[in-house]
């Protein structure tokens, strides 16, 4: 089997409590984010963006959250509030897919917001293809717009995933699969 249907057929999401340092180096992070930009994309629009969560800027982020969470709850407990500081640490690297899909008079948006979720899914299968564990989650800063705010979006801006990345400290265990019987179909 040739290398890339390797990587396609074994390819991994990784807990992120298992994520540790080292993460992507600066080269090999403009390398997955260059792959991450080579997807689908009718009309040429680019209509996601990348924000980069790494070293301090992690927990520049989590305080952010923590401020959001706590404005919008002043009881929100101490424990709640140190969670989201620390969101962001969990590993050593985190990129935040975001969607400006927008009305285009010949684009749908549906189509531009599935060039986002393709972005994500790029981003690691070459996270993977350098060596390192990743993982695609959402979350609840995805679907708060005070969230959003606080993390330099505007307003018609949407989070289509938050892309974890490290070194994988434990082995990756497959999960079961579908069979084909039961989700394809043929007409």
């Amino acid at each position: 089997m040739p290398d890339a249907l390797d990587l396609l057929s074994t390819r991994r999401s990784s807990r992120i409590i298992d994520l540790a340092a080292p993460g992507p180096s600066g080269a090999e992070l403009d390398t997955i984010l260059t792959i991450a930009a080579r997807v689908p994309d009718h009309g040429k629009l680019a209509p996601w963006r990348f924000i980069v969560l790494e070293g301090e800027g992690r927990a520049r982020a989590g305080a952010a959250l923590a401020a959001v969470l706590s404005a919008a709850d002043p009881a929100t407990p101490d424990k709640r509030l140190e969670e989201e500081r620390g969101r962001f640490l969990r590993a050593p690297l985190v990129v935040a897919v975001v969607s400006r899909a927008a009305p285009h008079v010949k684009i749908p948006e549906m189509e531009q917001l599935l060039s986002s979720a393709a972005c994500c899914q790029n981003m690691l299968l070459a996270a993977a293809a350098l060596g390192y564990g990743a993982t695609w989650i959402s979350e609840w800063p995805a679907y708060d717009a005070g969230a959003r705010a606080a993390l330099g979006l505007a307003e018609h801006e949407r989070i289509a995933g938050f892309i974890y990345m490290g070194t994988a400290s434990q082995k990756l265990e497959d999960r079961p699969r579908p069979a084909l019987a039961d989700v394809v179909t043929r007409f």
